[in-house]
């Protein structure tokens, strides 16, 4: 690490890297010393000279460097051993099924735009960012060398990597294996598609969330819209739900959805379509249907604040009509997983939607993103998940 090129901060925009947010952007440079290629590592200085942290560079994203370390120390093996330890232990400390978890979440786990899931005895990678891709060889070695997994699998088809000009790509890294595995969260089996489900196959950032349905569901009649491959549909008919009714768009979602209930013996509690989420909501409405609990878990509606209006009017949507089929006494359970909807906002359109269709609610639970998805204060973009339980009348 002799040598590194410098980038200092412009006056004035150092305070929140300083603070402890890992990303410098392209209009917080004042100037470079010394040369560089992409994805290289350098040093970090503010307008003073005084070295703020060491990162990696790319000239060609808004965010032109993410810094991986505070201290003075080399970016090499047992940097990235070091850094993997870490968030194990933590997973291990606060999970009781560390084996299935989210082991490294990006910039929470001090390993910038860097993703690795662990599916019981197989991983997934993703390397986003050019500087964490060039590790990419380095870090499935500590992976294998710590973990011994069965298989190691990178889902790099994500087109976020086109802003940092890498091809999408995916495969096995290690092993050759089925890729649809199944994967235990709170104690129930899931089948996963690790090749060609949504983002690396499984989502384990609802699992408390999930688990908080015990207390909501037995003897209920459940909606779950946007159920994906059935996770609140299974944990509700586990956990007492009378009936259960799962929609989502997708052919194969709902395939894997209608397999994960018969593998937990409650194929007969649950009933599966495959139909538009608003256009069912929208007939569900105007039929008259109730439901004891509505669930409504949507895919992400904005990826940029530019879009939040639009996010904002589907998001009140879904809810209007959610509430109106929620019997009075009942419950809604409504999530958001776009970062820009934040959570004043998101609560601000429930009450919204609740005032349009003169209903009366109150607030039972407000939770956030599961723990092996940590939250870091000073970066308010690890935090994207919100999960609001309301009661209805």
């Amino acid at each position: 690490m002799e040598n590194l090129a410098k980038l200092f901060m412009r006056k004035g925009a150092q305070y929140r890297v300083e603070s402890g947010h890992p990303w410098v952007y392209q209009s917080e440079v004042d100037y470079i010393d010394g040369n560089f290629e992409p994805g290289d590592i350098i040093d970090v200085y503010n307008f003073r000279q005084k070295w703020i942290g060491r990162g990696y560079i790319n000239p060609r994203s808004q965010i032109i460097v993410r810094i991986m370390t505070r201290e003075q120390e080399p970016i090499d093996r047992s940097f990235f051993q070091k850094r993997i330890e870490a968030a194990w232990n933590y997973r291990k400390q606060f999970l009781p099924e560390a084996e299935y978890c989210r082991l490294v979440y990006g910039e929470a786990d001090f390993l910038p735009a860097l993703i690795v899931d662990k599916f019981g005895p197989y991983m997934v990678i993703q390397t986003l960012a050019l500087g964490i891709d060039r590790f990419k060889d380095t870090i499935v070695g500590v992976l294998d060398e710590m973990f011994q997994p069965a298989g190691i699998f990178e889902r790099n088809d994500v087109p976020v990597r086109k802003l940092e000009g890498l091809e999408l790509r995916k495969g096995y890294l290690k092993g050759q294996f089925n890729p649809r595995i199944t994967v235990l969260e709170n104690g129930i089996p899931f089948y996963a598609d690790i090749e060609n489900g949504q983002k690396t196959g499984f989502f384990y950032d609802q699992r408390e969330n999930r688990a908080f349905l015990k207390q909501l569901v037995p003897g209920a009649e459940v909606l779950d819209c946007f159920c994906h491959t059935g996770s609140f549909t299974v944990h509700s008919a586990i956990y007492g739900a009378k009936q259960v009714t799962a929609v989502d768009i997708s052919a194969e979602a709902i395939e894997l959805a209608r397999e994960n209930a018969r593998n937990n013996n409650v194929e007969e509690q649950c009933s599966f379509q495959v139909a538009n989420a608003f256009d069912f909501l929208r007939t569900a409405t105007e039929t008259g249907q109730q439901y004891d609990v509505v669930i409504l878990d949507p895919p992400a509606f904005t990826k940029s604040r530019g879009a939040l209006e639009g996010a904002a009017r589907g998001y009140k949507e879904i809810n209007l009509r959610g509430l109106k089929l929620v019997r009075p006494g009942g419950y809604l359970v409504t999530c958001s997983c776009s970062y820009h909807m934040d959570r004043n906002l998101f609560s601000a359109i429930v009450v919204d939607a609740a005032r349009d269709t003169r209903k009366v609610i109150r607030q039972v639970e407000y939770r956030t993103q599961a723990k092996d998805h940590p939250i870091l204060l000073a970066a308010a973009e690890t935090e994207y998940l919100k999960f609001l339980v309301v009661q209805v009348w």
